[in-house]
């Protein structure tokens, strides 16, 4: 029989339990993608309190407070540190279900040692003991990215960025390779008159290149694509509703366009949106190939859907939610496009909504490459998806459709230094979806043979992958 949160969470059975302690659970963790701050890595930083490391941005526990009719003060407002965890302690109970539940206590049992149930009993206490554990060395970012076993973390970084910080940490010898992403959504919103034309002019002073026209800004990306490789970058990403579909306009069009919005005619900004955004994604998406990047594309979200509050509190603030994006047509466009110029670099595709799992596992078959294991990836399932069920339909597609062998396997997206637990979390499904096709005589009982592809899913296949 299984309990909360022991042993043998998740694993359903004695063959769960061989395949997850025999192979996944030591296994180091590639964190690929994150939101991790590299400032916080370089400079060792301590939190004051599990508010401070726990709270501050997550827009998971604000949207469930939220949901208990919560008033704001207590979430992103003026409370306390200690009303805020109080008030966060208060909703636990009612997450139950929800994978909230399960995180919370996964990461207060692992790295703080506590298995006691957070309620609005135990907060105080719980409160004092991970806040005096936080002041700690072990409990540093430096210490805790080394407790959870983390071997490299993918940070989320924009083209004008000066890395620097990614650099100190490189020259200070710290065990974990810290590597910089590609990410460069902003130049995309050629219809924010001044907002675009700000950061347009951002992006020439950090390539040193005056954009004027198409061939000076793929110049200055040029320049950048170049500064971030020398600091290790492995990888672009970019968080995108849907691929932009190529549209109808030509380049001297888009061009001239272009060239109106630099000089403040934003008459044709919201006309070109789509023509612009594809050449340009697609010439990025050249410069990825000629590095051997992976390419990264986050799918499937509409943000900021209460527009109420968010004029209120701003932008990521916890008002996202699941689009209903169409995305087969534009993916098979882009990919086809770079695969005719030969250009198409090793790319991962994320899903966000469920519906169209499917056909993601079923669109990385058509672009897959020779020489490359996997080269075209079904990613993880992410943000609303990266719960159980989330995951092991994202698995389920991409065994039926795919090769489950050759996946890359988990990443946490996340802010948190806490959020490694998600590894563990994903680890444990994945060896009990194993056990469950073993012990219905679905794939063959042959712990050896089976524990090696989990291995691969859950380290070896991503350390090939992004050359570590």
């Amino acid at each position: 029989m299984s309990y909360f949160l022991k042993d043998n969470f998740i694993l359903a059975s004695d063959t769960a339990e061989q395949l997850y302690y025999g192979f996944a659970e030591k296994m180091p963790v590639i964190d690929y993608h994150s939101h991790l701050s590299p400032e916080a890595i370089s400079i060792n930083k301590k939190f004051e309190n599990i508010t401070d490391i726990w709270l501050k941005g997550d827009h998971y526990k604000w949207r469930a407070m939220r949901a208990l009719g919560i008033d704001e003060k207590y979430i992103t407002g003026s409370a306390t540190d200690y009303e805020k965890f109080e008030k966060w302690a208060q909703t636990v109970p009612y997450t139950v279900r929800n994978p909230l539940f399960h995180w919370t206590h996964m990461e207060l049992k692992n790295p703080f040692g506590i298995t006691e149930l957070l309620n609005t009993q135990s907060a105080e206490r719980i409160y004092k003991d991970t806040s005096e554990k936080l002041q700690q060395d072990a409990f540093s970012t430096q210490g805790l990215l080394q407790h959870f076993n983390v071997a490299m973390v993918g940070t989320t970084d924009d083209p004008t960025d000066s890395l620097e910080h990614h650099f100190k940490i490189k020259e200070s010898g710290f065990g974990v390779k810290v590597l910089p992403s590609f990410r460069p959504d902003k130049i995309f919103a050629i219809d924010s008159g001044d907002n675009f034309r700000e950061y347009v002019k951002k992006l020439g002073t950090a390539s040193g290149v005056t954009i004027t026209d198409f061939e000076s800004l793929l110049a200055a990306y040029a320049n950048r694509v170049k500064y971030f490789h020398s600091a290790g970058c492995a990888a672009s990403d970019h968080g995108l509703t849907a691929i932009p579909p190529k549209g109808k306009h030509d380049k001297a069009k888009i061009e001239n366009a272009f060239k109106a919005v630099l000089n403040g005619n934003d008459t044709q900004g919201a006309e070109i949106k789509d023509a612009f955004s594809f050449y340009i994604l697609a010439e990025l998406c050249k410069m990825y190939h000629d590095k051997g990047w992976a390419q990264q594309f986050h799918l499937g979200s509409l943000r900021n859907s209460n527009a109420h509050k968010v004029a209120v509190l701003g932008p990521d603030t916890g008002y996202d939610t699941i689009g209903d994006y169409k995305q087969a047509e534009t993916l098979s466009a882009l990919f086809n496009y770079l695969e005719s110029e030969g250009k198409l670099a090793k790319t991962i595709i994320y899903n966000l909504n469920p519906a169209d799992n499917t056909m993601f596992a079923a669109m990385i078959g058509n672009f897959q490459g020779e020489g490359i294991k996997g080269k075209i990836q079904f990613g993880s399932g992410w943000w609303f998806l990266d719960q159980l069920d989330g995951m092991t339909k994202q698995l389920n597609a991409l065994s039926n459709q795919g090769l489950i062998s050759t996946f890359i396997g988990m990443l946490t997206d996340s802010r948190s230094f806490l959020s490694y637990s998600r590894h563990e979390y994903f680890r444990r499904l994945l060896c009990n979806l194993f056990a469950e096709d073993i012990n219905k005589g679905f794939i063959p009982n042959d712990i050896n043979w089976m524990g090696s592809v989990i291995s691969d899913i859950c380290y070896n296949n991503a350390k090939t992958y992004f050359g570590l």
